[in-house]
């Protein structure tokens, strides 16, 4: 089930590419990075925001499927679907070529942890649930 759905166009750029002419395959924990990051941010609840509230939510699984390579100065559209909100965050990504075509697919579980004491917290931030409606 779907809590929160985004969308976050970027484009290829040339420093990202591998001798063979096609995106590095590390190069996609970026880019769900900044799929996330921006998602976070149409929320209105950003890693600031976490980290004012005593909590941060480190990566604790990263599940990723290559099913085709992207290239230099290619627009990818990225889709992130937040699944769940506790006990884990669990955000769903997939990446679309220019065609439409899926071009990857991936999964996060991220842990809220406690930022003073380290120990996992398995319930987010009010302030966080508040802004999803959950």
């Amino acid at each position: 089930m779907a809590i929160f759905k985004a969308e976050t166009t970027i484009k290829v750029p040339f420093y990202d590419n591998d001798p063979m002419g096609v995106v590095w395959h590390g190069n996609y924990v970026k880019y769900l990075e900044i799929a996330r990051c921006d998602t976070l941010a149409k929320i209105g609840y950003d890693y600031m925001d976490m980290k004012n509230d005593g909590v941060m939510y480190p990566i604790a699984k990263l599940d990723m499927k290559y099913i085709k390579p992207s290239t230099f100065a290619q627009n990818l559209r990225m889709v992130t679907v937040i699944e769940e909100l506790e006990p884990s965050l669990i955000i769903k990504y997939e990446i679309f070529d220019e065609k439409g075509e899926k071009i990857f697919k991936g999964k996060s579980m991220q842990i809220c942890v406690n930022i003073e004491t380290k120990q996992s917290v398995y319930v987010a931030p009010q302030r966080f649930k508040e802004l999803l409606n959950v």
